[in-house]
């Protein structure tokens, strides 16, 4: 579903050129979890970025469902992550002057369904917000901002999900119960998913975790079945 082959990033600073990511190449297969996990500057949050076409390598491929995305430019980028791709930040990037209800609407609408309103009352009952579809961000809390982020991704029925410290801005209860509706949703909607996560326990829920040490894969790593599913 993911393929990364050579991937390399690299950008120009006041002390010249900085290379953030030195040859990745991966595969993420259909319907599995991969975390990715490493120290700060290791390159977590820009290999994500690049696997989901927000940003260009300075070299090397991306291949989104046999798509190369380092053979299109940005509006066929834009396109095929409508078409293919979910996210969910660690800062929620709700959009502050749209309802929680018009914020999931908005990528359906987008594909132009004309049933964007119902599905996205059911989206918010099934995280638990039927009775704040009314309300603006700032008006709920994180957590339930972060819930919103999450109906938003799964909207489209995207079948690539990409999530960058979701927890991040979370307190430690309400980030579990985050995580549980996460994956329960991931579960439901056969979604492959790849997040950052700096949370250890996150991280052995997931199928494989990737290690990033100074923008180079140091460990891949398979997850047992049982490590995968524990809370």
């Amino acid at each position: 579903m993911i393929e990364t082959r050579n991937l390399v990033k690299s950008v120009d600073t006041s002390e010249g050129l900085l290379t953030i990511l030195k040859g990745i190449t991966l595969k993420v297969n259909e319907g599995e979890i991969v975390a990715i996990v490493g120290a700060s500057g290791s390159g977590k949050s820009t290999l994500l970025g690049l696997m989901a076409g927000l940003d260009g390598a300075s070299s090397g491929d991306v291949l989104l469902d046999d798509n190369n995305l380092t053979e299109m430019d940005e509006e066929q980028r834009a396109m095929l992550r409508g078409q293919l791709v979910g996210f969910v930040f660690q800062s929620f990037q709700l959009l502050p002057s749209l309802t929680a209800l018009e914020n999931v609407m908005l990528p359906i609408e987008l594909k132009g369904d004309d049933q964007a309103r119902d599905k996205a009352k059911q989206l918010l009952q099934r995280v638990g917000l039927e009775e704040r579809w009314h309300h603006y961000p700032n008006q709920l809390s994180g957590g339930e901002q972060q819930r919103v982020a999450i109906a938003r991704a799964f909207a489209t029925q995207a079948k690539i999900l990409f999530a960058d410290e979701p927890t991040g801005n979370l307190d430690t209860a309400t980030g579990r119960k985050v995580v549980e509706l996460l994956f329960e949703l991931n579960r439901e909607f056969s979604t492959t998913l790849v997040l950052v996560t700096h949370d250890e326990r996150l991280a052995q829920r997931c199928n494989r975790v990737i290690k990033l040490v100074a923008g180079e894969i140091a460990e891949d790593t398979k997850n047992t079945v049982e490590e995968s599913v524990s809370v």
